[in-house]
């Protein structure tokens, strides 16, 4: 069974707490990590918490959302060993983990219907990495990390 951990900021709430249920009924173990209302919170912040849970083997994968996802996929991508992915719909999430084997999905609150918000998640979740010509790709991504490739 999938662990995933789950974030977003103020804005994100709405779409997290449609998703969480999606979660829970497909069989995920899920943690919140927050934020918890509507009351502003700094996303690097939750980014920080869901990145660490992940990088740290607590986790399999992480959902983050945000206003326009793009400051929760900055702020996530600058730990060591996550691989973010803001997706706008189920092609990109699908080759987000097909090709670049991403640990983290990243969506937009503003301006995404929940439907197609659950389908990426669905399609996220689902698809596996292919591995072979794609492994060589992302070793290269772990050694600007600083990752041993071998």
């Amino acid at each position: 069974m999938k662990r995933i951990a789950i974030g977003c900021d103020h804005r994100g709430i709405t779409l997290k707490k449609a998703i969480v249920p999606l979660l829970q009924n497909t069989g995920y173990t899920c943690q919140d990590f927050g934020s918890y209302s509507t009351d502003p919170v700094d996303y690097p912040d939750i980014a920080q918490k869901v990145g660490e849970a992940i990088a740290s083997g607590g986790f399999d994968q992480g959902i983050l959302i945000c206003d326009t996802g793009i400051g929760m996929s900055i702020a996530a991508n600058k730990i060591k060993g996550i691989r973010a992915a803001l997706c706008c719909n189920a092609f990109s999430a699908q080759r987000a983990r097909q090709h670049n084997d991403a640990n983290i999905l990243c969506l937009r609150a503003d301006d995404i219907d929940t439907e197609s918000a659950l389908e990426i998640t669905r399609t996220f979740l689902a698809t596996d990495f292919e591995g072979g010509r794609h492994i060589r790709r992302v070793n290269k991504i772990r050694a600007l990390e600083g990752h041993s490739t071998e």
